[in-house]
């Protein structure tokens, strides 16, 4: 049987082929066709997957917010079932565990996001947007801003958190955009990073300096409550996790922004739209569409439809974003709206830590790009921009841009 991605198939075909996970895009800024279509006619639908078994799609907003918080459908991607299963001898990560491990793991970095942490980084990051800004005005008058400034932004900010080199970024760049790709070189892109921080770690714990990994070090290593294998999978989720979904949602904010020239508009003129234009931005892009893959540890019912043990779910964040009975006119970019309510971070215990620092970190580059560069534009047509649509986490490869 031939295999499709869920995006190949015909608008009137609701997955009558096995159904490859990720699912990847083929347009920028319109979800495929399908997703109205189960909200309209099939809400909750069991699916053939590409990889074996069968699992449950879950389109509408309200269904995929109560998958994301129901204890009964477990992140452990080792238990049967799971949609991408892992084997039995995997480690899992934050975001594969369940509680209480996840609960445990989680408040040791409650308070490195919290608010007054953010405030304090807050500072650097508006100076680090200004220092790359001047770089580029310095340069001439064009530059790629995913290289130049969307990537370097979160990169930085992620480098102070934990307490890593700025050194090593370019490092960091080229392993984690293979790691995050489909090629065949990501599981290697992967060991290495991982090797990467066992030895920061390792020499943490001889001589801790002044980082996130270091205070986890002494707070929490030498007290016993914490284990080094632990630290190192921490560490390396942080990271992955940290720079390059903003860094994406960074330069996908810029290239909407002048798909839609009213909006960007209203964004340049009124500097009271910011946070609500970032909001909306992510809301209409869930570029993690459908990260919070779920299998049922016990019975339970989504949208009417019962789902029992060791059955897998697939909440479709994208499609929740887009229901026309969650936001009023979905597929159209309005930075007024109240968007307050998407779900592009997740949902409940498995929310992203991060969320308030990606919004930050988004909300001060959009805005000082665009008041600091009031002549900005794209040095080609929105319809050129190379999107990467062969990779996990969908964005740009780079945002040519001239003023």
């Amino acid at each position: 049987m031939t295999v499709m991605h869920a995006t190949d198939l015909p608008a009137s075909d609701l997955l009558t082929d096995p159904l490859a996970l990720p699912i990847l895009r083929t347009q920028p800024f319109m979800p495929p066709a399908f997703y109205a279509q189960l909200r309209a006619r099939e809400p909750v639908k069991r699916v053939m997957l590409a990889g074996g078994g069968t699992a449950w799609l879950v389109a509408r907003h309200v269904d995929v917010r109560t998958a994301l918080k129901d204890p009964r459908l477990s992140s452990d991607s080792r238990k049967p079932g799971f949609p991408e299963p892992q084997d039995a001898d995997h480690t899992p990560f934050l975001i594969e565990m369940d509680a209480p491990e996840h609960t445990r793991l989680r408040r040791m970095l409650a308070a490195e996001f919290s608010p007054s942490r953010l405030a304090a980084l807050q500072a650097d990051i508006q100076a680090d947007a200004d220092r790359l800004i001047a770089a580029m005005l310095a340069r001439g008058n064009s530059a790629d801003l995913v290289a130049d400034y969307a990537l370097p932004i979160p990169s930085l900010t992620i480098c102070h958190l934990l307490g890593i080199p700025e050194a090593d970024m370019a490092f960091f760049h080229e392993k984690v955009a293979v790691a995050f790709s489909l090629s065949e070189d990501k599981g290697a892109a992967f060991g290495t990073v991982m090797a990467y921080f066992e030895d920061l770690v390792t020499a943490k714990e001889k001589a801790p300096g002044d980082g996130l990994i270091d205070r986890l070090v002494v707070e929490r290593v030498r007290t016993g409550e914490l284990s080094h294998d632990d630290l190192v999978r921490l560490a390396f989720i942080l990271m992955m996790a940290g720079f390059e979904t903003t860094a994406t949602m960074i330069a996908l904010g810029v290239a909407t922004l002048f798909q839609y020239p009213d909006q960007l508009a209203l964004f340049r003129a009124e500097h009271a739209l910011t946070d609500g234009a970032v909001e909306e931005l992510l809301r209409f892009h869930s570029i993690g569409d459908s990260d919070g893959l779920r299998v049922a540890v016990a019975d339970t019912e989504i949208g009417g439809q019962k789902i029992r043990t060791g059955e897998g779910v697939i909440p479709l964040v994208w499609s929740a974003n887009r229901d026309e009975a969650a936001f009023e006119r979905p597929d159209h970019l309005d930075i007024r709206r109240d968007s307050r309510g998407q779900l592009a971070f997740g949902y409940g215990v498995h929310q992203c830590i991060g969320l308030n620092l990606a919004r930050v970190e988004m909300r001060l580059a959009l805005r000082t790009l665009f008041d600091r560069i009031p002549t900005l534009r794209l040095a080609v047509p929105v319809a050129e921009l190379p999107f990467r649509y062969d990779a996990e986490v969908f964005g740009l490869k780079n945002l040519p841009v001239r003023w």
